[in-house]
């Protein structure tokens, strides 16, 4: 049964498409978990961020901000080098589904506005992911579990 569900969550396709999406998202999340947990790149750390959430309804704040803040960072660590890809995936595009609704859905499409173009992509992405597992070059590719 542990093996099992081993292999379920490391299983992952052979191809190279996952690493080329993997790797970007990762880059570009760490810095948004950062600014969510840390108050780094002009974030509003745990304290700022945990204010602004229950401010939109999402309570607690704090609790909430750091879940968001560790999916991003830790999550855009562990897609950098494919671990667990298809949990993260999983818990990305929840996040986005997340900020799409209580964030970003009444300003329209374009982010330039605060919309919910961005969000979406990542919700995207985040869907692939969780489909096609991290790719050849993986640490899911090379468990042996």
């Amino acid at each position: 049964m542990k093996a099992n569900l081993c292999r379920k969550l490391m299983a992952t396709h052979n191809g190279l498409s996952p690493l080329i999406l993997r790797v970007p998202v990762g880059i570009v999340l760490i810095p948004h978990g950062a600014q969510k947990l840390f108050g780094w790149f002009g974030g509003g750390g745990l304290q700022g961020t945990g204010r602004w959430m229950a401010s939109i309804g999402l309570e607690p704040g704090m609790l909430m901000a750091l879940l968001a803040g560790s999916m991003e960072f830790f999550g855009g660590i562990a897609l950098l080098i494919g671990l667990l890809t298809r949990l993260v995936g999983l818990a990305l595009a929840f996040q986005m589904l997340i900020a799409i609704l209580f964030v970003h859905l009444g300003k329209g499409l374009f982010v330039s506005e605060g919309g919910w173009e961005y969000a979406l992509v990542l919700l995207a992405a985040g869907l692939s992911l969780m489909v096609s597992g991290g790719g050849r070059f993986s640490v899911d590719g090379r468990c042996s579990c």
